[in-house]
């Protein structure tokens, strides 16, 4: 595999990757990351340059500090044709023995791959399937923010109350997570009239808007399209496409997404989690 790193490479493989959306959201996104500051720390990988069967992103070698961290180690993949996605898999470039993994995706055949290798590398397998949306124009709230809310980045101190209520979280892994993600990529909340955050969603490493949450007391106020809609904005004056990831059942996200202008996706958003047994 190749890593590419010449900014003129990561503009044409933008390019590229944009011709065959929305099954390359998660890469294009990390690529556009990557290209643009590299703040998560990634790297992007080919089979061949400049034509290619299949795009790896990756954390760069150098970040891994914990052999159990699946939260970190992030991988995304597009492949044009199932022969390069086996082949990657034979080696060591995506899935490893000793290395707990979080591998993104949009196509069919990729989650029953990665489990194959990785059941037989001795790997405990998930796989959690979501439902990807994107919204062509910047993101439009449907109602005004309530009176005694203010708008305000997501704080480190906000962390703790993030990792709390994250359905994946609620350990010292998902923790610093969180906080590399509040300190390095755009997010936005709102706060009540104590200074606690009532509403927020985050940005990943793959461009993509997750991690959101309403705390009870404050839902049914369309709170989700206000926090989306201020980063959604930013993302998409960079150029960035605008697109979050949904769990199926998660119905009130969805709705909310949809009253703010995000269209659903054809495909499915394949997280696959392996941890060492």
């Amino acid at each position: 595999m190749q890593i590419l790193r010449c900014p003129a490479q990561l503009q044409l493989l933008e390019e590229a990757l944009r011709k065959s959306l929305p099954t390359t959201l998660p890469v294009l996104g990390t690529v556009m990351t990557v290209a643009r500051g590299n703040p998560a720390s990634h790297e992007v990988l080919v089979d061949s340059w400049p034509h290619f069967g299949i795009v790896l992103t990756r954390l760069r070698p150098e970040e891994h500090r914990d052999p159990r961290d699946y939260y970190t180690n992030q991988l995304a993949v597009f492949y044009r044709d199932k022969g390069a996605l086996q082949a990657l898999l034979r080696g060591t470039e995506a899935v490893t023995r000793a290395r707990a993994f979080q591998i993104m995706g949009m196509q069919d055949g990729l989650d029953e791959a990665v489990r194959e290798v990785a059941s037989a590398r001795g790997l405990k397998v998930e796989t959690i399937q979501h439902r990807a949306l994107i919204s062509p124009e910047p993101p439009q709230p449907r109602r005004q923010m309530p009176p005694g809310l203010r708008l305000a980045p997501v704080s480190p101190s906000h962390v703790p109350l993030l990792n709390a209520t994250w359905a994946l979280g609620g350990n010292a892994r998902s923790q610093a997570f969180l906080l590399g993600l509040v300190r390095t990529l755009p997010s936005a909340c709102l706060l009540g009239p104590r200074g606690r955050p009532v509403c927020w969603s985050l940005l990943d490493g793959q461009g993509c808007l997750r991690h959101g949450y309403t705390v009870p007391a404050w839902r049914g106020h369309g709170l989700t399209g206000v926090v989306v809609a201020a980063i959604g904005r930013e993302l998409h004056a960079r150029g960035f496409p605008v697109y979050g990831a949904v769990r199926p059942h998660n119905t009130a996200s969805l709705r909310a997404l949809q009253a703010s202008g995000f269209l659903p996706q054809p495909g499915t958003f394949y997280m696959i989690l392996g941890t060492p047994k």
